[in-house]
């Protein structure tokens, strides 16, 4: 058997909604790094750190069991208080649900009577995120603490004016003593004895008070219900039903429970351990990626994003009446509007986005609620994206930075330094990215039909008219014929420029790309200098910005490559699509668990070679899991109708992927289980045949 390296960071994480633990691997907090206890954009724990009469324990193994357990095992160093080497085990085991609940548990497996403290420093720093990120250590407020010896709790609360985060520790199964922020346990253990403690620590804001949970840490499969209740999907290459598998449990763990207008909704966070928080590009495409495995996403994404829709101009949040937010924050700098993000609407492509997925989730659902509920978003929308959008009134979207604390881009490359001109300067703005081209000529497009549905013709023909006519004005003037390849974007001078990027894979994705023209596309994304054997490159190898360890100059992102994919496979080209899904599948394989980051190196594929993680990769990251669901679109071609009571379907399985069965898949009020083979016709495993169709599904086809 060959040996095969796993790759994964260094650190334990484990979340539910907005509370969420980064521990090192042997369950501690050191206090020197990012590290902690965080909740609601708030690190509410600084420092953990256990030891012996003083000394540190050794590590031995551990990890996160589920997305909210985790368990660690260390033992005893030598040389402490006459305890021979390794005859002590402890056992960290931590469960997140609203707030924290630990058990420690310690066995003596020994010859001899031992007796030792156990001492654990706790420390809080109640640090906003973006403090905690950029390493910054304000003293805005103060902290207030309290030890109730007799109750054995310990309270920690923070006030800046009426800005309150606050922290309970109860200590339960033994007596503490504290000093300095140190527990201290006094222990003696016969040998076989067991000693036991509970600590639960609730968290309040001072409004509401998440208490940790109840009891000690059971092994509970909390992904259980939602395994049972989404899609299924059983593949013949091991890869990619693991990558599937991992990437549904993943989901699952991303999911944000959101209270909107008194009603819950659930929409998926974007990644951990930064942007557990709504966010508008992010969650609109994972819901669009995920369709076939959890229409409801889609739901809550467009009910959270409609409800902070903006309405009026902000020039300091890049607010503009009918734009889709960027993200939304809620620790001690966005309270004090510190930071734009209340929210921040620094995107350009999320109220593009916004139109797409309302379609695509009617389509999925046959709801027609859903258009009726969100006519009003989707109409600002359109405004916006013919006002504001448009900035300059030529006909193509551009974006510009209101003010200098503004992203310098707004798209989904949205690093500072990821828009460049072919000599390695940055490029000028306003910027007029090719993808955003596309997505609004797919919104459009996609809302005339909406239009139809509801019985607004004139509406519709209006939005197809606009549409040809961008199409014409984009193939026209961002079209490379030597390169035989579309340029990044327009500079503020609206000048091409020339750079190759996977950016206009997204054109696939989107349609507007004429189909005389999509094999040489597809051509120049497979080149050598673009494709890694990992995946397709954020940036050529040829640029001069290339760099395959940077963010967003030449890494591999798998969210890009899966749309991508599904633009190939709109256009027939189906064997590069397989390729991607085989290129990303095969190097989840290599991730600890087929947990697939954010984004990973962009180095070439070799004998004896493996993806390099990206150091600062969000594990596990909402898109990057759901490109495991728009692969399976790649290959499969699932497109549901249910207002038209049809499921199309036009599979294309490669050689090292025979066969894959689809349980629960929906449609609608319709359920299907259906097994694809690569030689043969699908078969209707469940559900009426009747409403299968094998095909394109209708205003899909490339124009």
């Amino acid at each position: 058997m060959s040996f095969k390296v796993q790759v994964g960071p260094p650190r334990i994480a484990i979340h539910r909604a907005m509370t969420l633990l980064v521990a090192d691997p042997d369950g501690q907090i050191s206090g020197t790094d990012q590290n902690g206890l965080f909740s609601s954009d708030t690190r509410v724990i600084k420092a953990w750190v256990a030891t012996l009469n003083g000394a540190r324990w050794e590590v031995l193994s551990g990890g996160a069991v589920s997305y909210d357990v985790a368990r660690v095992f260390l033992t005893n160093p030598p040389d402490i208080a006459g305890i021979p080497r390794r005859t002590l085990s402890f056992v960290i085991s931590r469960s997140i649900g609203g707030g924290m609940h630990e058990d420690l548990d310690i066995a003596n497996h020994g010859a001899q009577l031992v007796r030792f403290n156990l001492e654990i420093q706790i420390e809080t720093d109640f640090a906003d995120l973006f403090d905690v990120k950029a390493g910054r250590s304000p003293k805005r407020g103060e902290t207030t603490t309290d030890w109730a010896p007799d109750a054995q709790t310990y309270t920690a609360t923070y006030r800046n004016q009426d800005f309150l985060r606050g922290l309970t520790i109860a200590i339960e199964g033994a007596h503490a003593l504290h000093e300095n922020s140190r527990f201290t346990f006094p222990i003696a253990l016969h040998p076989g004895e067991t000693w036991h403690a509970c600590l639960r620590y609730d968290l309040t804001d001072g409004t509401e008070t998440l208490p940790g949970p109840m009891g000690c840490v059971a092994p509970i499969d909390n992904a259980k219900a939602w395994r049972e209740s989404v899609l299924k999907i059983e593949a013949s290459d091991a890869n990619f039903h693991q990558f599937c598998a991992q990437a549904t449990d993943d989901l699952a763990a991303l999911r944000l429970p959101m209270e909107i207008e008194g009603t819950t909704v659930t929409m998926p966070a974007a990644g951990l351990p930064w942007f557990v928080v709504p966010f508008g590009r992010d969650s609109l495409i994972v819901s669009m990626q995920a369709m076939p495995l959890y229409p409801d996403f889609a739901r809550g994404s467009l009910t959270v994003l409609g409800h902070w829709q903006a309405t009026a101009y902000d020039a300091k949040r890049e607010a503009e009446p009918g734009k889709i937010m960027h993200e939304l924050r809620y620790g001690e700098l966005a309270h004090f509007k510190l930071i734009p993000h209340t929210p921040y609407y620094g995107t350009a492509d999320a109220t593009p986005l916004f139109l797409i997925a309302l379609h695509e989730a009617w389509k999925a659902t046959g709801d027609r609620t859903l258009l009726e509920r969100h006519l009003r978003h989707a109409e600002a929308a359109l405004i916006w994206i013919d006002r504001d959008g448009d900035r300059d009134g030529d006909g193509f979207q551009e974006y510009h930075a209101h003010t200098p604390t503004g992203y310098e881009n707004m798209a989904w490359k949205d690093s500072g330094d990821a828009i460049n001109n072919p000599d390695g300067t940055p490029v000028k703005g306003p910027k007029a990215l090719c993808e955003l081209q596309g997505y609004v000529y797919d919104a459009w497009l996609r809302t005339a039909e909406i239009y139809d549905a509801l019985s607004q013709p004139e509406n519709a023909a209006n939005l197809r008219t606009k549409a040809a006519a961008l199409s014409k004005k984009f193939n026209a003037t961002f079209w490379d014929e030597k390169e035989g390849f579309y340029a990044l974007t327009l500079d503020g001078e609206k000048r091409p420029v020339f750079s190759v990027a996977s950016n206009p894979g997204h054109l696939l994705w989107s349609g507007i790309v004429p189909k005389d023209r999509a094999a040489r596309v597809i051509n120049r994304l497979m080149q050598p200098d673009m494709f890694t054997g990992w995946g397709i490159r954020t940036l050529s190898s040829q640029h001069a910005c290339y760099n395959p360890y940077s963010y967003q100059n030449g890494s591999v992102w798998p969210h890009d490559n899966s749309l991508i994919a599904m633009g190939m496979h709109r256009y027939g080209f189906h064997e590069q699509a397989a390729t991607i899904a085989r290129a990303i599948s095969d190097a989840a394989s290599y991730f600890q668990s087929f947990q697939i980051p954010e984004l990973y190196a962009g180095l070439k594929r070799e004998p004896m070679s493996f993806p390099v993680r990206y150091a600062g990769a969000n594990v596990p990251q909402a898109w990057a899991a759901g490109s495991a669901f728009a692969l399976l679109q790649s290959l499969l071609g699932i497109a549901p109708d249910a207002p038209n009571g049809t499921l199309y379907v036009d599979p294309h399985l490669p050689d090292w992927l025979p066969e894959i069965t689809l349980r629960d898949l929906r449609c609608g009020p319709n359920i299907y289980d259906i097994k694809f083979h690569r030689d043969a016709a699908a078969e209707i495993l469940h559900g009426d045949p009747a409403t299968v169709k094998t095909g394109i599904r209708p205003g899909s086809e490339p124009r």
